[in-house]
């Protein structure tokens, strides 16, 4: 078997349900479908964007994919090997292999300890490095994510919020991982920032060879990252494809829409209207029947209200790894 083409990661129909309770005798009133089927793979050195809105389910699979939580259903397979069926101490060993950068990088960090023992402590207990090396070890994490050497006495709150994301950035990389998930890195940091820090992920893929899971909420910026772009509406993959594509070529509605809201700098695009979303994201709870989006759909039909849309490849641009789930798709 050639392991090049096995994926780094792949998800075969996950889902995560959270249980709601109530009542004075507590018991469980119905279910969060946080994550309702998923399917997709990462290959190796690729960064895969994950966009969509808040409650669209990004995040939770950005948990499930790490280990810090465990599927409802569903598989997550690691270089082909499950990661329900490992034991303890192969499991151990995979997950310094898997590592996360927060949206929050306050409370991501331990406001208790300084940024040397935050960078030390898993180094040491993971043996990554020794007390011999340690510090030469630190240092070149320093150098990686651009912070000066002279903050390692230092404490989280005496950062700025692009310095704190570099030392999380750096937290992640101490441990030597192969995959890396960025649950929106960049959506609490200036605009200048923001573009300090997606270079600085891109030029550290190309340098360790990283493969990541770029989560956003806007196209703009997963787009200039990614390789390829997955799009979610309410816990599922509406579409998927090249990024070059799905922003130049977007199929579904939603996708569409979430291109229209990306900012253009050109003043005389100001005055013309464009296709921006109306209400908000629907309960995941209580989901629509049909396609998910038909709620704010302006191209629904009556079977958009009872038939659930699958996965179909774009027929103009058959065999480029173009899908969406769209009833009208074929009217595209």
């Amino acid at each position: 078997m050639d392991m090049e083409k096995i994926p780094l990661i792949q998800v075969d129909r996950m889902k995560k349900y959270y249980p709601v309770k109530g009542g004075i005798v507590t018991h469980t009133l119905g279910y969060v479908k946080a994550v309702d089927g998923v399917s997709f793979s990462i290959m190796q050195g690729e960064i895969m964007g994950l966009v969509g809105e808040s409650g669209s389910g990004k995040s939770t699979i950005g948990r499930q994919l790490v280990g810090l939580e465990k599927p409802t259903e569903g598989t997550i397979y690691y270089k082909g090997k499950n990661l329900a069926d490992m034991g303890k101490d192969e499991m151990r060993n995979v997950r310094t292999r898997l590592q996360m950068i927060f949206q929050d990088s306050y409370s991501s960090l331990n406001p208790r300890k300084h940024i040397y023992e935050i960078l030390a402590q898993p180094m040491l207990y993971h043996k990554i490095s020794t007390k011999e090396t340690l510090e030469k070890d630190i240092l070149r994490l320093l150098d990686m994510v651009g912070l000066q050497r002279n903050v390692l006495g230092r404490y989280p709150h005496e950062f700025s919020g692009g310095q704190r994301q570099r030392i999380g950035i750096a937290k992640a990389l101490s441990l030597k991982p192969e995959f890396i998930v960025c649950d929106e890195p960049v959506s609490a940091l200036d605009v200048s920032i923001q573009a300090q820090i997606l270079n600085l992920l891109k030029s550290l893929r190309k340098e360790l060879n990283l493969t990541l899971l770029f989560v956003g909420h806007g196209l703009g910026a997963v787009n200039y990252v990614s390789d390829r772009i997955a799009v979610m509406y309410l816990g599922q993959i509406v579409e998927i494809g090249d990024a070059k594509e799905i922003f130049n070529h977007p199929v579904h509605p939603y996708t569409k829409a979430l291109i229209d809201a990306v900012p253009v700098p050109d003043p005389e695009e100001n005055g013309k209207v464009r296709g921006l979303l109306q209400g908000d994201i629907g309960s995941s709870m209580d989901i629509p029947s049909g396609c998910r989006f038909h709620t704010r759909c302006a191209y629904a039909g009556d079977k958009c209200c009872v038939e659930e849309p699958k996965m179909q490849e774009v027929l103009v641009n058959m065999g480029n790894g173009h899908y969406a789930a769209c009833p009208n798709i074929m009217d595209k």
